[in-house]
């Protein structure tokens, strides 16, 4: 008994538990991987045998009768997961990709990529994000709905004059314009502080919009520079880059000041908190509106690492504008009246 309860059976049943985990994980994966490439060699047939035999869209219906029919446990073969099936061939013709990378995410996620995206490149995009970042379905949902693949990498910054490659590449692409922050809804008139307030009480969502591999540090961290008190709005450290993230908000359209303080930040952060296995801070400088031009001028002559990108979010109307508005209900009611007025009208006319 002594034995059973002793600390090394302990580790011995922690360790089986996570290879037993493990092999779990690989035998899903695997019976996934499986499954695509099943879905893939079969809408591949379709498609070569539709254009060989010249055979109409009713042999889908037809093979669905069938293979439901043969294999009555196995879900799949409905007529709109065999043309999920075809389309999903027709877009990726190449069997090495599909083996490499498409097969190694889930059917749903690749019908959701299917769908939505109007362009190879858009899909692959999101296939490899999917992989790179672990997403699940609704997660990608998300992404897909906030059209990522048009920001991605899109703030206007001086990386490839302040980074060396392949940071400045990496960190171009961390980086996207605009920052989309409808999980939080704001009453005007508010600030950057109430900004910042939101965003740190829905962190979740935050970080799921700013990308994998942001920690978050802090809100207004304390900086002191020659006696002086300085407050950083965010401060985040991006694991992949392996450099501290400065985030500054304005709730206002983008002047040139803004690149100069922000450039101070990094000095001090780079001065007071960065260790000598750190790459340079990046600063990110989001504002509710930009002008291009005139950021890429402010930011020509900085000498370090930042980008600025637009954001948005949600702007609820103030308590005492909420009554004076019409609801959903009075506004059907309004058209009912409305269309009743105007059958009245056209009855009278023709008597």
């Amino acid at each position: 008994m002594s034995d059973l309860t002793s600390l090394e059976y302990g580790e011995w049943l922690s360790d089986l538990k996570l290879r037993i985990l493990s092999a779990q994980q690989r035998a899903t994966l695997s019976v996934n991987r499986e499954l695509v490439l099943l879905y893939w060699n079969i809408g591949r047939d379709i498609l070569e045998r539709q254009q060989a035999q010249g055979w109409g869209a009713k042999i889908v219906d037809q093979l669905a009768k069938d293979l439901t029919a043969a294999f009555p446990d196995m879900k799949g073969f409905s007529r709109r997961n065999l043309l999920y099936m075809r389309s999903f061939a027709e877009q990726w013709p190449e069997a090495e990709f599909v083996q490499q990378a498409v097969a190694q995410i889930p059917w749903g996620h690749n019908i959701l990529i299917i769908t939505k995206c109007s362009s190879v490149a858009q899909a692959r995009f999101y296939i490899e994000q999917t992989l790179e970042q672990g997403w699940s379905r609704d997660v990608l949902a998300l992404q897909l709905k906030s059209n990522l693949y048009a920001r991605a990498g899109k703030a206007v910054t001086n990386f490839t004059r302040t980074l060396p490659l392949p940071q400045s590449d990496l960190a171009q692409q961390t980086l996207k314009d605009p920052y989309t922050f409808d999980f939080m809804a704001m009453t005007a008139p508010y600030n950057e502080l109430d900004v910042e307030r939101q965003l740190t009480q829905h962190i979740t969502q935050f970080l799921l919009e700013l990308g994998k591999g942001f920690a978050f540090i802090g809100r207004q961290y304390h900086l002191e520079v020659a006696g002086n008190d300085y407050y950083i709005d965010l401060l985040f450290y991006h694991v992949t880059l392996k450099c501290y993230v400065v985030v500054e908000l304005k709730n206002r359209k983008f002047i040139p000041e803004y690149a100069g303080k922000l450039n101070f930040y990094l000095s001090a952060v780079d001065s007071l908190l960065k260790r000598d296995d750190d790459q340079p801070t990046i600063g990110l400088l989001l504002c509710r509106d930009k002008n291009n031009i005139e950021v890429e001028f402010a930011l020509r002559d900085m000498n370090k690492p930042m980008g600025v990108s637009e954001y948005t979010l949600v702007e609820a109307l103030p308590d005492n504008l909420k009554g004076a508005m019409p609801t959903i209900e009075e506004i059907e009611n309004d058209l009912q009246q409305l269309h009743e007025s105007a059958r009245g009208k056209d009855n009278g006319g023709s008597q």
